[in-house]
Parts: C-alpha cells; structure tokens; sequence
C-alpha cells in the first residue's frame, strides 16, 4: 500500500466519513467507520450511501493490495448493498473477501457488522483493474 500511504488519506473520502483500514492480507481486508452526524440520514440513522461508499472502499484496497501499484490502478465497475438493520452511533467494521482474483477484475463479499457482530448490511462489489497511463 505504499502510494496509498504516502497519499494524504484525510482529503479523500475515507477522511470525509472516518474510514479507518485496520487490515489487509491476502484473506481479507478490513475496515472501520463511526456512525455520526457525517454518516447518518435525516432521520438520524446510518446513511445506505455511507454503507456503501464503506464497502468499495475496502474493496478498491482490497484490491490495490493484490496488483502492481506502479502500472495498475483499482476502480469500481459494479456495487450492490442489502441494507439489514439501522444503526445510529457507534462503530460499524466492513470485511471484505475475495470471490475472484482475476488479471482484469476482482469480485468481494462485503460484511458490514455492529460492534456485537450483528449484520447492518452486506454487499458485493466488481472492481476492474486497469492500466495507469
């Protein structure tokens, strides 16, 4: 992950909602988000979108963990969510895995959980891997 971070993370969106990576191996790769005032809707519960914006960023560096960083770049073709349960504070923990590992995409499981382990939302998310030009 080095371009990543050398990159100043907290002027992208991961800074934005508080996305914090807190693992990445070859099995997986997970991360952290609060769930406040930035992440939530009107009515005061986790916003569908910030789920979202959560899983393919685990993903993108899910993904950015297995391809060559100085000719490759990772970027999202196709992301789906089931929303399961609100949430209105605390910490939600986004585990992604990978399905497929191929030369040109990748495809992740995506489990979004509360801090007791309950599902808030699970996704799946087709990230292209594309030449850097």
């Amino acid at each position: 992950m080095s371009e990543l971070e050398m990159k100043d993370l907290k002027d992208t969106m991961l800074g934005a909602l508080g996305i914090e990576i807190i693992e990445l191996s070859d099995e997986k790769a997970v991360a952290t988000m609060p769930v406040h005032s930035a992440t939530h809707q009107p009515f005061g519960l986790l916003h569908g979108g910030a789920s979202v914006a959560l899983a393919e960023t685990i993903a993108s560096i899910g993904t950015y963990h297995f391809i060559d960083e100085n000719t490759e770049m990772a970027v999202g073709m196709e992301i789906n969510a089931n929303h399961l349960r609100g949430k209105k504070d605390g910490l939600v923990t986004a585990t992604a895995t990978p399905l497929h590992k191929g030369r040109t995409s990748m495809v992740w499981d995506i489990k979004i959980t509360d801090e007791g382990g309950k599902l808030v939302c699970v996704s799946r998310c087709t990230m292209a891997i594309m030449k850097k030009k």
